[in-house]
């Protein structure tokens, strides 16, 4: 099997998912392209911004495509290109794809409240808080995680003390890019030039960025990048929409979407054999293909933080209804073409025994992606810089949004509801700037563990998740006397599959407690998270599956909701 059979099979079966699935659900559940949306009904100048199509599709794609769809499958590889392969497909339409649309169809069709505030209103109060404590949780561990990634990557020194000069360059053109983003909204803002004006005003700010960032690379360790990363996530949390978040992702959309072109192209031109075996077994050192798998790939298959973004920030930003289905749908299929090129890389840099590249995932799709750059006539050193670049663009333009929606999330949980009254320190924390500290100086206490110690949780946390969305998101369709049958099997099985997951996870953990290896800041606050999340989790499916169950549509509500 060759690289370019691989992805064209990918590239028709996304097109078709797009063009037929995509559009059916949008036919069966309806949209009205004469509706005032949330976005320009609620217009406020903070989290409320209507915007163009492509502009809150780059917004869903810059916040959505994180480590995931490049890390989970070259991982998922050690179990052949074929089982990886078919998940990303299945996954991607049938599971991914549809949460996320869903998400922020319910979102706009609900005066753009957030996952929350729909269970409240299709579940129930008890719902909703265990919900949002859930959701305020996860983002602590992807909080935690990605801020660790962004700081070795920008890490300015190597293991052996010499310079890294790309990381560097990287983080110089990063730290341009919240400025430049800042000053191109105000632009936007202020003179609202074409969507063609824009484009050519973006480009050229980008090679200006990476001409300046190229002259004057920033030495700085790990950890004083960490700081640097969570003071940025406060800067983005409670700046309006429109000023950094908005034209940071645009901006941020050209550097994904051409490293997703680029890896096409060259997979495209290159061909490259798969060295790896269709199928290696069930289990592979000591990992078995169920749950793992369905773990490891989220990202580029199903992944719940989607719909934090889908119905946080995306669908407040929704100008027509018509954008929902290439903003909500499209967005994720493209993130599952990016996790094909990705696991073709991985399978096509194996040796011919079929053992993977040595180095971190990361390092192999950098690399192929460079090399590809390199055979289009980019200089190594240029290459290199933007696929640094790219990686640490996609770690970024999640962070900010996972900041913003960890906020939200505390906020609305600590919110009164209807004949409720809101204590004194409830009221405080509840503000913008006292929720988002207490957000981010506990993301910053998880993120001194290392993204190796929490990746395996928040993979885990962020599949289970996915199932409690899409069983909330069952359960509006079912009030709304709108069909939802397409998200019962998803919702299912993402449950068996992260329970599974994490009952294992708690097991290994009890194992290093009994052998003595147990580290409380590192396996304790694991442990905690892991069975607050279980708990939650099954609280979560308890009501909504009771709702499910025996709840009634509501007549006539398919028309209004």
């Amino acid at each position: 099997m060759t690289g370019l059979m691989v992805v064209g099979l990918a590239f028709v079966v996304f097109a078709c998912a797009y063009l037929g699935y995509g559009r059916w659900l949008v036919k069966t559940w309806g949209i009205d392209p004469q509706a005032k949306t949330p976005a320009v009904k609620y217009e406020d100048g903070q989290d409320f911004a209507p915007a163009s199509r492509f502009t809150v599709f780059a917004h869903q794609f810059s916040s959505i495509t994180g480590a995931g769809p490049v890390t989970g499958p070259i991982i998922a590889a050690m179990f052949g290109w074929a089982p990886a392969l078919l998940w990303l497909l299945v996954g991607g339409v049938f599971f991914g794809a549809v949460q996320d649309f869903t998400a922020l169809y319910a979102s706009v069709k609900n005066e753009g409240k957030s996952m929350g505030m729909l269970i409240e209103k299709y579940v129930g109060k008890t719902g909703r808080r265990l919900f949002l404590l859930f959701c305020w949780l996860f983002t602590l561990l992807v909080l935690a995680a990605f801020a660790d990634i962004i700081a070795n990557t920008f890490n300015g020194f190597t293991k052996d003390g010499a310079l890294n000069v790309p990381g560097a360059q990287a983080a110089t053109i990063s730290m341009l890019y919240i400025v430049v983003a800042m000053g191109f909204g105000v632009f936007i803002k202020k003179f609202q030039p074409s969507g063609v004006v824009k484009f050519f005003v973006a480009i050229a700010l980008v090679f200006a960025m990476f001409a300046v960032g190229m002259q004057f690379p920033l030495y700085l360790d790990p950890q004083t990048w960490r700081v640097v990363t969570f003071a940025y996530c406060f800067i983005a949390s409670v700046l309006p929409m429109w000023l950094l978040m908005e034209p940071r992702d645009y901006l941020s959309s050209f550097l994904l979407l051409g490293m997703v072109f680029g890896g096409v192209v060259g997979v495209v031109v290159a061909n490259p054999v798969l060295n790896m075996p269709a199928f290696v077994g069930f289990e592979v050192k000591g990992q078995s293909l169920f749950p793992i798998l369905f773990i490891t790939i989220a990202c580029g298959a199903v992944s719940g933080f989607h719909s934090l973004v889908s119905s946080g920030t995306s669908s407040k930003a929704i100008a027509n209804e018509k954008d929902m289905l290439p903003v909500g749908y499209g967005a994720m299929l493209v993130e599952s073409m990016l996790g094909v090129v990705a696991l073709v890389i991985a399978c096509a840099a194996a040796s011919p025994d079929g053992t993977v590249a040595a180095g971190t995932p990361f390092q192999i799709f950098a690399g192929a992606i460079g090399g590809f750059f390199q055979m289009f006539g980019f200089p190594a050193a240029v290459s290199a810089c933007v696929i640094t670049m790219c990686i640490s663009a996609l770690a970024m333009t999640t962070i900010d949004s996972v900041a913003r929606i960890g906020r939200m999330s505390l906020q609305e949980l600590l919110a009164p509801t209807e004949g409720e009254k809101q204590g004194a320190a409830s009221k405080f924390l509840s503000g913008i700037v006292p929720s988002t500290v207490l957000t981010l100086a506990l993301g910053f206490a998880l993120c001194q563990a290392g993204y190796m110690a929490i990746w395996p949780l928040f993979g885990a946390a962020n599949q289970l998740l996915a199932s409690l969305v899409l069983i909330s998101l069952a359960v509006f369709l079912r009030t709304t006397g709108r069909q939802g049958w397409m998200l019962y099997v998803p919702m299912c099985f993402m449950f068996l599959v992260t329970m599974t997951a994490l009952v294992m996870s708690v097991v290994g953990i009890v194992s290093k407690l009994q052998a003595g290896s147990f580290v409380f800041m590192i396996d304790g606050l694991q442990l905690i998270l892991a069975l607050a999340l279980m708990t939650l989790a099954a609280l979560v499916v308890k009501h909504c599956g009771k709702e499910l169950l025996t709840g009634k549509a509501e007549s006539g509500s398919a028309a209004v909701e």
